[in-house]
């Protein structure tokens, strides 16, 4: 129980170190400029992202697409929790 309060901790955190405009949502901007401070990523590869997480295609994360996507790759969560 208390990992799995832990887990939804982490993920509420994350979510919104993303967000940096704090507007529920996170752009592809707002992808690319976390993933740059975390290391080297191309466009490309933020597109990718945004393409396998923004799954409703508006071209921004919602809160929902990245819970679905966190509870598929927990330990992807784990190890960007260790960063943030």
């Amino acid at each position: 129980m208390a990992d799995e309060a832990q887990e939804k901790a982490d993920r509420e955190r994350i979510f919104k170190k993303f967000d940096l405009n704090g507007d529920g949502q996170i752009s592809a901007t707002e992808l690319a400029d976390c993933l740059k401070a975390l290391g080297n990523v191309t466009v490309e590869e933020v597109k990718n992202m945004m393409s396998e997480i923004d799954t409703n295609g508006d071209g921004f994360i919602s809160y929902e697409e990245y819970i679905n996507f966190a509870l598929n790759n927990r330990g992807l969560i784990k190890d960007v929790a260790k960063i943030f």
